[in-house]
């Protein structure tokens, strides 16, 4: 497993986070990566701005994965819900270094600051044709609720490839 390092990312870091995530998750170079959702969706998966908008936004903060030269390798979007819960969004990993145990300590790291902030959920929502990725998260102890929510229309998130596409949510108890 990959040592790595975590920090709260800063506005400072958003042009190189803007970049790990898009490569991550949009794109041929996403394809070297088995997270990929290059074959769904088109365009970006984020911006500088929408991501300035998280790290400024109360009870948001992006997560950041360092490894042991101080380069960003993996990041995760935190939303505390009130009263109990943290949402999880955004978990990316550099796709050359998939594979190696970043996204599970990543997970590990948020399920940690939430047991200190005595949160007792942590939901997430994703893509139903994501089946490896579906199978990653319920080995680590998601469940599905059954509740699904429309995809967001909008290009500063991606331009679907396929018609319907839906977010299922999933949950797990701390």
């Amino acid at each position: 497993m990959t040592m790595i390092q975590f920090r709260t990312a800063t506005l400072k870091d958003t042009l190189e986070l803007s970049k790990l995530v898009n490569s991550a998750y949009r794109g041929d170079y996403a394809k070297k990566g088995w997270t990929t959702e290059a074959d769904l969706l088109d365009g970006q998966r984020t911006d500088d701005e929408a991501l300035n908008e998280i790290i400024s936004t109360p009870l948001n903060q992006i997560e950041l994965a360092m490894n042991e030269k101080d380069q960003m390798i993996g990041s995760i979007h935190i939303r505390r819900e009130l009263p109990d819960t943290l949402y999880f969004g955004m978990l990316t990993v550099e796709p050359a270094v998939q594979t190696q145990g970043i996204g599970k300590q990543l997970l590990q790291h948020i399920e940690a600051l939430a047991r200190r902030e005595h949160l007792n959920f942590i939901r997430m929502t994703v893509l139903p044709q994501r089946k490896e990725l579906i199978n990653f998260y319920e080995r680590r102890g998601f469940k599905a609720t059954g509740k699904s929510e429309d995809f967001p229309v909008d290009s500063r998130y991606g331009i679907a490839k396929v018609e319907g596409l839906i977010l299922m949510e999933y949950i797990k108890t701390l």
